[in-house]
């Protein structure tokens, strides 16, 4: 049986970065939920208090053959704005965080050196705040956030802010 990999990140909203993943090769499976929070399988509404502690995420299954964790983050931070605390466009609060989880020492080390190289690389004109921490607690969000920019590609979240996202980094070959 192929060893598959997850990875576990949070780049503000989690519809964005799930309609970003289920683009890229050898991304297998792409599933929104909830992680760092201490609440024990929190809501949806929950989260939006802002008080639970979670960042909205993608939990991203791949297979290391045909992409690695590397190039995962790669995509990651060309996703989002790494460099604003706790805010992605319109989306505000501490949910909305740019975080790694990492699920081994290997994925941090990578994580921690992906971090330095993106901020030296003077991509963005601020500092990169994205907080790079273990995994400690992960919870899939509710049914219907699952596969929501394909399911939903009219409403006005999609329209004005995942669409425009994706056909940027379509144009800059980052996703398919």
């Amino acid at each position: 049986m192929k060893q598959t990999e997850i990875a576990t990140l949070g780049g503000g909203c989690f519809w964005c970065v799930e309609a970003v993943y289920q683009r890229v090769g050898g991304v297998l499976s792409v599933k929104p939920g909830y992680a760092g929070g201490h609440v024990k399988n929190p809501s949806y509404k929950e989260i939006c208090t802002g008080q639970t502690g979670h960042a909205e995420v993608a939990r991203i299954e791949f297979d290391p053959e045909r992409i690695s964790y590397d190039q995962i983050l790669n995509v990651f931070w060309q996703a989002h704005d790494p460099t604003t605390m706790n805010k992605q466009g319109n989306d505000v609060g501490t949910q909305y965080r740019s975080v790694i989880f990492y699920h081994s020492d290997e994925q941090k080390n990578i994580a921690e050196s992906s971090k330095v190289d993106a901020d030296q690389s003077e991509y963005w004109p601020n500092p990169i705040v994205t907080e790079i921490t273990e995994i400690n607690t992960y919870s899939d969000a509710e049914d219907y956030h699952n596969n929501y920019y394909v399911e939903n590609p009219n409403q006005p979240y999609c329209i004005f802010v995942i669409k425009p996202k994706l056909d940027k980094l379509e144009k800059q070959g980052i996703i398919e």
